[in-house]
């Protein structure tokens, strides 16, 4: 599967971020709503939003939910190493990953483990599954070691504009 095509980059204005900024805090505005608040009419803050869509600066918009209100209580952080790391093995193990819907967030790491992974399941006992029946049988994992998260102080989706 090809990246999609993106439109050649601009630089940002002050009109730009300040609709980023607006687009963070509150995605469900309306255009107008966004312009009103950032001082455009609606014509101009639209063509200055599908203009950053076809550059890739915006990617989308999303609903946030609460995962302890959804029974979501477990959040690890796995370090994971690899046997092997050619581009073949790198590359199964990320195509592995990212189909396991546990698995939230997964990184490529320079250092001595090769990637972190954020899962979030609602018991111990369900980790303990995850990572028998799934984490562990992923293409070329050597090694896993889990963290358990006690409490979440920050998480933000929100870049620092």
């Amino acid at each position: 599967m090809s990246a999609p095509r993106r439109a050649a980059p601009r630089t940002l204005d002050d009109a730009d971020l300040r609709i980023l900024r607006v687009l963070q805090s509150e995605p469900a505005l309306t255009v107008a709503e966004v312009g009103e608040r950032v001082g455009l009419s609606h014509t101009p803050c639209w063509r200055r939003i599908k203009q950053m869509e076809e550059a890739g600066v915006i990617r989308g918009r999303a609903v946030l939910l609460d995962p302890d209100a959804l029974g979501f209580e477990v959040s690890v952080f796995c370090l994971v190493r690899l046997t092997h790391h050619d581009e073949e093995a790198l590359n199964a193990f990320e195509e592995a990953a990212r189909r396991l819907p546990e698995i939230l967030q997964c990184y490529s790491l320079a250092g001595e483990n090769d990637y972190i992974l954020r899962v979030l399941v609602r018991s111990v006992k369900e980790y303990e599954q995850v990572v028998k029946v799934s984490i562990l049988h992923l293409p070329h994992v050597s090694h896993v070691q889990s963290n358990f998260a006690l409490r979440e102080v920050k998480n933000t989706l929100a870049l620092p504009i």
